[in-house]
């Protein structure tokens, strides 16, 4: 099996919905990526592609710091992977490129809301690390952050605000 990631196309988009709408439960996320696609105006988007076929997929959009709102940032969500090719590695690869576009784009940290197992091997770490808390109620250890550029959000608290398309999942 070989996996190449790259940037998403637009040829790529009904795929990238199957991908989504495959992995979880509902189409929400789904179409959270193509109303996403519209509502940014700059997202990092990486698609996983084995025989051709995107296997995997990738979203990182832009979040703001309250009341800093000129920190460079972005948020982790969604991300999926076929089911029948989960637990292969291929979201992990998603990860570390997707991490890797976003500090290409000087994006100084990542937010996510994630599996509190999975995430730190990247390191992603409690948001609440840094005074730093979600918009939504969650339980502090799922809301994590991850610093690309050291020491960026020393100095900062406040809370991450989502794009209000997140609000409709």
């Amino acid at each position: 099996m070989s996996i190449q990631i790259r940037s998403e196309t637009d040829n790529d988009k009904t795929a990238v919905y199957d991908v989504n709408a495959a992995a979880f439960a509902t189409e929400t996320e789904a179409k959270l990526v193509d109303v996403l696609r519209e509502s940014s105006s700059e997202y990092i988007s990486q698609v996983a592609v084995e025989d051709q076929n995107v296997v995997g997929h990738i979203m990182f959009t832009p979040v703001t710091l309250e009341p800093f709102e000129d920190l460079r940032l972005m948020g982790l969500a969604p991300m999926a992977v076929s089911p029948t090719l989960q637990r292969g590695g291929i979201g992990s690869e998603l990860v570390k490129t997707g991490l890797l576009r976003c500090t290409e784009s000087d994006v100084g940290a990542v937010a996510v809301l994630g599996h509190p197992q999975y995430y730190p091997r990247f390191g992603f770490r409690p948001a609440s690390q840094w005074g730093i808390k979600s918009e939504y109620e969650v339980p502090e250890e799922v809301f994590m952050m991850m610093e690309l550029s050291p020491g960026y959000l020393q100095g900062y608290q406040g809370i991450i605000r989502y794009d209000a398309a997140f609000a409709d999942i």
